[in-house]
């Protein structure tokens, strides 16, 4: 094996060595279980790492609009520093008006490890990247930075730890470990009996412990097996264990064993151990890219993490670093200008990163799934897991959510209780990939674990009404004696009473204002979310083929067919209705629903990795038509609020109030995101507001914030779609007398007749009507007035 250290190997005295192995390991009768268990332990290379949970990483690209503050806080949070000079170091950046400069990390991508280093970026007046470059000038097509640690799961120890082969180590960190914590480390089989023996003279001098003589091997001992309880029996199972692992393995497997183990300092309720942790934690940086002042402050640092945390206690660890170099100065393994520079050198600490407090909701959803997939261990055996959240859109979305509920408390005091409180959740999903963006499960993790939005089934009520106009718009007739109705957008729906006989009695749906308003086009119905009229229309589509509809769209809940499901009466998770919009606004094309993109194991190697793909389950067509009556929905409709608290962008979106006003909902989408909104009480009491009231506004704070005020271009129409012009009273062509307004339709699907061939009678009997009413009823009024005073 090739050598990593300065150090020289020299034989011990073998004769009493081996005496004293022989007389420690007769203290025990379990000598020979123990080296089985050591054994065991360290050929697995086993050293407790968590398994880390990452988001989305941050990719900049030619033509992206983006914010100098959204980088400069994406950075701050991953503990990078602002460069003092024009230059950024890796850790560092500099962001100026048309020039931002950042030393990137290493970091691993979910299929590569991607090696860092210094980068340009190039900005426009107008906030948009132009051009990017590495640090030879060669121009690149999209530039990422690291993702941001979601969470860490590990064990009851709580500890952190990055193991590293004892290669990537450089060797002046384990030069100065060795100066510092057992310069006889290649001299002795596990016990120092000259250090022993000079401790034991110095501790009886002083009449109290002032110098310790333990070894690598007896520290690393402790710390693997043994409690932090000191007694004599301890101490000889120390020894004991000491001596069995030089016995059984290499030092260069002990000397890594130590350097993976060992405790180096606190985050928060993390224990960091091994120096790979350490030299992310400190420096911000790989272990193999220490220098040797950092190296020194590392090796300081073992003998009390907390008395000389660099954080805490910056001189203390000053002087405890310039004791190393002047050891290693002393014992030849640095040059008399290497030690006098370092020792005038900075900590050159990073940042402190901030550490993750969103996304709960989210990483116990990733939890969950990964232990359906690959089992319990994935989650404590250190595992990288990347996932698709974005950072930003989720913190968008919790503020939305925190402020949309406190708004609503205020608004109305009777929503504010304290047993049971008002709930939210909120999903946002890319239409195209399936990529699951952001994901809120309620107003507060701390208080409730209850994932709302991926667990919660809940009546859809209006929000359930597009699903049911994509049953009946995309019901193509092949057989011309199908008695069926074929429906399309202009289809006039009649608004009257309606009685149905069902087995759970008779069922009277009604609108949600108790009015009717007689004939209408299934457009209006559904930009005016009516009841009435799309219980008509479930009931002429068969609501058999409505669940099925949702079901091709994404729903898993169980539906049942019944006629009231036209009016969204079967429960559903507000991550069921998101996906089924999602499938609509990517033009019918259902992407697999995913939170993780790759999960890598410690060994580096791709245990799963998610390919983009989905299923065409609608023509895009059909999806389109169901687009333009719910972008209709936004501008003329029941989500013309959107507009009011000034969103522009291209949306279509519906709102949902169930029976009793005990949900209200609100879900759409953009040509780029799909996002969900359901607010209610947890025991299903009424919250008294509509949708539109309710759940619209924590919508339109999320999407305004997201993508801005302007953010997206229209809906492309797909082929197959032809506009033609409709009068909105008959459903037919407009033509001369009867000119209409554009509606869309599958190509072949537009009505034939023209309004215009009736257009004579239709204007005489108008005018008759309107005559009779405002001359002759007025007349007859009178006449009978007289009648009726003279025969009195």
């Amino acid at each position: 094996m090739q050598r990593l250290v300065t150090w020289t190997r020299r034989q011990p005295r073998a004769s009493l060595v081996l005496g004293l192995i022989f007389v420690v390991l007769l203290a025990g009768p379990t000598a020979f279980t123990l080296d089985a268990l050591l054994r065991a332990r360290l050929d697995s290379g086993d050293f407790r790492a968590p398994t880390r949970i990452y988001a989305r990483p941050l990719v900049l690209y030619p033509g992206m609009s983006i914010s100098r503050e959204r980088v400069e806080s994406h950075l701050e949070r991953l503990g990078y520093r602002q460069a003092q000079g024009r230059l950024a170091e890796i850790g560092e950046y500099r962001l100026g008006s048309w020039e931002w400069t950042i030393g990137r990390r290493a970091f691993r991508h979910h299929d590569r490890l991607d090696p860092g280093g210094v980068a340009t970026v190039e900005v426009s007046w107008r906030g948009r990247v132009s051009d990017i470059s590495d640090a030879n000038g060669r121009q690149l097509a999209y530039l990422p930075l690291e993702p941001e640690l979601l969470r860490t799961t590990y064990g009851p120890s709580h500890q952190d730890r990055v193991p590293v082969p004892l290669g990537d180590i450089p060797p002046h960190l384990v030069d100065a470990v060795l100066a510092i914590e057992d310069q006889h480390f290649f001299e002795h089989h596990g016990l120092d009996l000259k250090r022993i023996a000079g401790a034991t003279l110095a501790n009886l001098k002083a009449r109290r412990v002032v110098q310790g003589a333990s070894t690598l091997t007896q520290q690393l001992a402790k710390n693997l097996y043994l409690s932090a309880r000191r007694s004599p029996v301890r101490k000889l199972r120390e020894v004991t264990i000491a001596l069995v692992l030089e016995r059984r393995h290499s030092k260069e497997e002990i000397l890594e064993a130590y350097l993976n183990e060992v405790y180096l300092g606190q985050d928060g309720a993390l224990a960091i151990h091994g120096v790979g942790r350490a030299a992310q934690f400190y420096f911000g940086k790989d272990v193999s890219r220490l220098s040797l002042t950092e190296a020194a402050l590392l090796a300081g640092i073992i003998r009390g993490p907390s008395l000389y945390s660099p954080f805490r206690h910056p001189d203390a660890a000053k002087e405890r670093r310039n004791l190393v170099l002047r050891v290693m100065h002393e014992r030849g393994v640095i040059s008399e200008s290497a030690h006098h520079q370092a020792q005038r050198a900075p900590l050159g600490l990073r940042d402190r990163p901030q550490r993750t407090r969103g996304g709960r909701y989210f990483t116990d959803f990733v939890a969950e799934q990964l232990r359906e997939r690959l089992g319990q261990d994935v989650l404590r055996s250190g595992h990288a897991v990347f996932t698709t959240m974005d950072m930003e859109l989720q913190r968008i979305a919790e503020e939305a959510v925190r402020d949309g509920l406190q708004r609503l408390e205020t608004e109305y005091p009777l929503l504010l209780r304290e047993d049971s409180p008002l709930q939210a959740a909120l999903v946002a999903l890319d239409p195209r990939t399936g990529d699951i963006l952001a994901m809120v499960g309620g107003r507060d993790y701390g208080q409730s674990q209850f994932n709302r939005a991926a667990h919660a089934r809940r009546q859809p009520g209006s929000a359930f009404k597009p699903v049911v106009a994509l049953a009946a718009l995309s019901w193509r007739l092949d057989d011309p004696d199908d008695e069926h109705p074929q429906f399309t957008l202009a289809s006039i729906v009649e608004d009257e009473p309606l009685s149905v006989e069902t087995p759970a009695g008779l069922w009277q749906p009604a609108n949600y204002d108790g009015r009717f308003r007689g004939p209408l086009t299934l457009r209006e119905a559904l930009e005016r979310s009516l009841n009435v009229p799309f219980a008509r229309v479930g009931l002429a589509v068969g609501p058999e083929r409505i669940v099925e509809t949702a079901e091709k769209l994404g729903i898993e809940s169980r539906l049942n067919p019944y006629p009231s499901i036209a009016l969204g009466a079967s429960e559903v998770t507000p991550l069921e209705l998101t996906r089924a919009f999602a499938t609509i606004a990517a033009y019918g094309l259902r992407a697999e629903l995913h939170a993780t993109i790759g999960v890598v194991n410690p060994r580096g190697e791709i245990l799963e990795r998610f390919e983009s793909g989905g299923r065409q389950v609608f023509d895009p067509g059909e999806a389109y038509l169901i687009t333009s009556a719910l972008s209709g929905a936004v501008e003329r409709g029941t989500g013309r609020g959107l507009r009011a608290r000034g969103y522009r962008g291209a949306v279509a979106a519906k709102s949902g109030t169930t029976s009793g006003f005990r949900d209200g909902w609100f879900v759409g989408y953009t040509p780029t995101i799909a996002v969900g909104v359901w607010v209610g009480f947890d025991d299903g009491r009424s919250i008294e507001l509509p949708g539109s009231r309710a759940a619209l506004p924590i919508f339109a704070q999320f999407l305004s914030r997201a993508l801005g005020s302007y953010a997206e271009n229209d809906f492309d129409v797909p082929w197959g779609i032809e506009v033609v012009e409709i009068d909105q009273e008959t459903g037919l062509r407009g033509g001369p007398g009867c000119w209409g307004e554009p509606e869309v339709f599958l190509r072949g699907t537009a009505p034939e007749r023209s309004c215009s061939r009736h257009w004579a009678w239709d204007r005489w009997r108008d005018r008759a009507r309107s005559t009779w009413d405002s001359r002759v009823t007025p007349l007859l009024r009178e006449l009978r007035r007289r009648l009726d005073r003279d025969r009195n």
